[in-house]
């Protein structure tokens, strides 16, 4: 079968399609310089799992075509500055009853551009041309600098023209937070809400009462145990609303669900919260505050622990790709991202005018011990507060800088992402498997729960009797 058969029409290589058949793990820079090189001109498509040269569906199983996309997602990720706007459809087609599925990775036009590659620490620029990837040159490097999208995505006007009326959940937010001042129209002005034509900003249609769309939207989880890979999922919830709705709801969500404790003293008592007001309150609008709007598709993400919340907003910090774990939360310097959206937050009274309420957070937890302190860390795509839950004794007991992707085990066990996070980088025995664990090294361990991951090639195996290493498959599981 051929590509040409499901897309019904053309489907030959040019200035806007690609085809692979597989992603090449040893020449990683041959194919992500295609993707950098749609982002830098018009857009486009790849398509993976179709042979290049004929047009012939080679095609993946189900389980194949879920890891070839989280290699993909990865692999972006960690090479692509900044992050293109695409989106990846399953193509599914069916040889003989059985099924099988190509990946569409539809690429658009990068509102911020050049997208650069980064190999070895060495940036190179493409651009795609009719059939072909190759390097920019000199003066398409200049003009995708001229004409891109340099302002912020809130700041750039939308056709909407503003009424009064359709913000009273913003003005309803201002009178709870601001002690009693009112936001007038000229306030509004003044923070370019919207033009000398009051056609509204992009951000300050997220903050009408009637929005609706993904630009908003959040997903609250809450799991049982230690992480997501394992554990039973309790509850999953999406929203997506104005801003003032989203910040609300998120609250909500985590003040109904966190725990509570007592502690007993000679004549009186102390309620403790599993997150201190505040510090969460400051996390919510950390999130909403410095989120990056341009990326479609992304969500923030609260997500519930036995030990933990985890608060993740899509874009790195802002100028910034990566920031490792770091308890020292002062010391990072807060650069905005989205000035009109900070700007109304400042307004009403919910967000310092400097920095990023990281202060407070610390405040809030300068009581508790060394397991209980929060941190913070950011990929090139994403950031992620950690609130440490007071009213539990161990701490944080999960490390959630290290983020696997991977289809959840077939008859897996609470272990497996400890396990597949553990012998990520280097192969284990059986005996520091379980020592790091803290579980008995016993025949059910070996048989039911090891075993069980190699069988189904999470693990691979080497050696023999007690001396069997153990190593994660790295095409099965990949890190977020």
């Amino acid at each position: 079968m051929f590509l040409e058969e499901i897309l019904n029409g053309n489907a030959f290589e040019s200035r806007e399609i690609e085809c692979k058949q597989r992603l090449n793990r040893d020449d990683i820079e041959g194919w992500i310089k295609t993707i950098a090189g749609f982002a830098n001109a018009e857009g486009g498509t790849m398509y993976i799992g179709v042979d290049d040269k004929t047009n012939n569906l080679i095609g993946f199983e189900r389980k194949q075509a879920d890891n070839e996309r989280n290699y993909f997602n990865n692999q972006i990720n960690e090479h692509l500055t900044p992050r293109p706007p695409y989106k990846i459809d399953f193509i599914s087609y069916k040889v003989r009853e059985t099924e099988f599925f190509i990946l569409a990775v539809k690429v658009e036009k990068s509102p911020v551009r050049p997208v650069i590659v980064k190999f070895k620490n060495i940036p190179s620029i493409y651009m795609r041309r009719e059939g072909f990837t190759n390097g920019a040159t000199y003066e398409e490097i200049i003009e995708m600098s001229i004409n891109s999208q340099n302002k912020a995505y809130d700041t750039l006007i939308s056709d909407r023209v503003y009424k009064r009326d359709n913000f009273s959940k913003l003005f309803k937010f201002h009178d709870e937070h601001s002690k009693g001042t009112k936001l007038s129209d000229k306030a509004l002005t003044s923070l370019g809400f919207f033009d000398e034509n009051r056609n509204l900003a992009n951000g300050a249609v997220l903050f009408s009462d009637d929005y609706k769309d993904n630009k908003t939207e959040v997903q609250c989880s809450a799991f049982s145990g230690f992480n997501k890979g394992s554990e039973r999922i309790v509850t999953v919830n999406k929203f997506s609303g104005c801003l003032t709705d989203t910040i609300e709801y998120m609250q909500d969500f985590i003040t109904q669900r966190m725990n509570h404790t007592m502690v007993k003293q000679s004549s009186s008592r102390i309620n403790i919260d599993a997150y201190p007001a505040r510090a969460l309150f400051e996390g919510l609008i950390n999130a909403v505050a410095h989120r990056d709007y341009f990326l479609d598709g992304t969500q923030i993400q609260v997500d519930m622990f036995k030990d933990r919340l985890e608060i993740s907003s899509p874009g790195s910090f802002f100028q910034s790709t990566k920031t490792e774990k770091t308890y020292d939360l002062s010391s990072i310097i807060s650069k905005r991202r989205n000035e009109l959206i900070c700007g109304i937050l400042v307004s009403c009274n919910v967000m310092e005018a400097a920095g990023t309420g990281f202060d407070k957070i610390v405040e809030d937890y300068s009581k508790a011990d060394e397991k209980h302190r929060p941190y913070i860390y950011s990929t090139s795509d994403h950031f992620t507060l950690v609130l440490p839950d007071l009213t539990y004794d161990g701490g944080v007991e999960a490390d959630p800088t290290r983020n696997l992707i991977y289809v959840p085990v077939p008859n897996g066990s609470k272990h497996d992402e400890r396990i597949l996070s553990f012998c990520y980088n280097n192969a284990r025995t059986a005996t520091e498997i379980t020592t790091y664990l803290g579980v008995s090294d016993s025949t059910y361990f070996r048989n039911k729960i090891l075993n069980n991951l190699v069988e189904n090639d999470y693990l691979i195996i080497s050696g023999e009797g007690r001396k069997k290493y153990y190593k994660t498959n790295q095409n099965n599981v990949n890190l977020g």
